[in-house]
């Protein structure tokens, strides 16, 4: 053992099955005194090969990976080729359809700010509140790719994947732009479209502006690396 003692870790926030994180923050409390490098590299060598720690810092004994947290920010990843890619597949998901990236970022930006996102959230989603902010939401494609950029101070369960949801159905042309206010209007989940698959979604970055030790700004997937842009606000 890396501690030699009981440790009970606090994550920044929960990814569902087969979602991924490449920014993902943990805190644990500890008595022992270890160098930064002995709790990556020692860490690493206990977990298994699909999680792997990149860096720790010493921090203060207030500091709460998910309650110090002011925003999160996730990239949900489509693949558009009509023929599918032998590679990644469990990396991205694949929608053959005929996507209108500029109706899709055109459609989300009635997304942004602070609003009741019932109608985005899971049926099993236990926030006592439906209350969010978004702060940036951007979709664009590059080549096969469409990205779709979301940065929050929270979210819902499910919130980012039936948010995708609905702007691929937009996309595919079967709804129009003004389709995803209309449902944020109705606050009714049964309205929109189904969850997007858990496989194109990234967790990318946790914001912690008044903690210096925590590195600032996105750890983007490696296809991702010129794909999607570093927020300068991070």
């Amino acid at each position: 053992m890396v501690a030699d003692e009981p440790i009970q870790v606090t994550c920044a926030g929960r990814t569902d099955t087969g979602v991924h994180a490449t920014k993902q923050v943990v805190h644990l409390q500890t008595t022992k005194n270890r160098p930064e490098r002995a709790w990556v590299k020692g860490t690493n060598a206990h977990l298994p090969d699909d999680i792997s720690v990149n860096w720790s810092k010493v921090v203060s004994t207030d500091f709460n990976a998910r309650h110090s947290a002011n925003a999160r920010r996730y990239a949900y990843v489509v693949y558009t080729n009509s023929i599918r890619s032998a590679l990644f597949s469990d990396m991205y998901t694949r929608d053959p359809r005929r996507l209108d990236a500029d109706a899709m970022h055109e459609a989300a930006q009635v997304l942004l700010g602070e609003n009741d996102f019932t109608s985005f959230r899971a049926s099993s989603c236990q926030s006592l509140t439906p209350m969010r902010n978004i702060h940036h939401l951007k979709v664009h494609r590059a080549d096969d790719l469409i990205v779709i950029d979301i940065k929050a101070n929270a979210f819902l369960h499910h919130m980012v994947r039936n948010i995708a949801g609905v702007l691929l159905d937009i996309g595919a042309g079967r709804f129009q732009t003004n389709w995803a206010g209309e449902l944020l209007t109705l606050r009714d989940r049964t309205k929109g479209s189904v969850t997007a698959p858990p496989s194109g979604l990234f967790l990318i970055d946790v914001l912690y502006p008044s903690v210096p030790e925590i590195p600032l700004g996105a750890m983007l997937p490696h296809f991702l690396q010129n794909i999607v842009e570093h927020d300068p606000e991070d």
